[in-house]
């Protein structure tokens, strides 16, 4: 009775401990057990203060950051954290998995090209992705397809953030994330 307590689930539904994360290298960088889980996506921590301890912050707090973007989004945290919440109800809702777990799966592998330049010549060249950026821009490409997305449209952000990470999850090409991911390891291929 007192273990079934103590079990920190995510907005009082969805337990965090039970996610797997299949990427051995984003296990550092993928904040959902042990401290990082809580029961909201408000920490109120200052993960910008120091570089990579972003890292330390909850996956799920962080997908509410990117959302806070564009001027008129910018500073308005509970908004996010709103959208987010009825995001992680449509993704149960469509899928019947437990959404923490669909949000990490959407974060695949990734090569993306550099330039390299001397005496003025510039060209690109083909390199692998540290885990931290994949993670970052993971979201920020989930974060931006959805907003693209919901604009203009009928549809709310929340119901198209919950396509985007259902779809990048799949590996669908629906996804506004997956097809800049398709062509940014496109253009690395001709670089090789």
């Amino acid at each position: 009775m007192a273990e079934a307590a103590t079990e920190v689930k995510l907005f009082g539904k969805w337990a965090l401990e039970e996610v797997e994360i299949s990427d051995i290298s984003l296990v550092d960088y993928v904040g959902v057990k042990g401290k990082h889980a809580n029961y909201l996506n408000h920490t109120a921590g200052r993960y910008q203060r120091k570089s990579f301890r972003k890292a330390h912050c909850p996956i799920v707090e962080r997908l509410a950051c990117t959302l806070m973007k564009h001027g008129r989004n910018s500073g308005k945290k509970l908004m996010a954290c709103r959208i987010v919440k009825h995001t992680m109800e449509l993704i149960h809702v469509l899928t019947d998995q437990n959404p923490v777990q669909v949000l990490v799966d959407a974060i695949g592998p990734r090569e993306d090209s550099t330039r390299i330049g001397s005496a003025g010549v510039v060209r690109r060249q083909a390199v692998d992705v540290s885990p931290f950026r994949r993670v970052n821009q993971a979201l920020y490409l989930m974060a931006q397809g959805s907003r693209e997305s919901s604009f203009r449209n009928i549809k709310t952000i929340a119901e198209c953030l919950a396509d985007e990470i259902i779809n990048a999850a799949r590996g669908s090409s629906n996804s506004y994330a997956i097809k800049k991911k398709d062509e940014i390891e496109r253009v690395a291929k001709a670089n090789r």
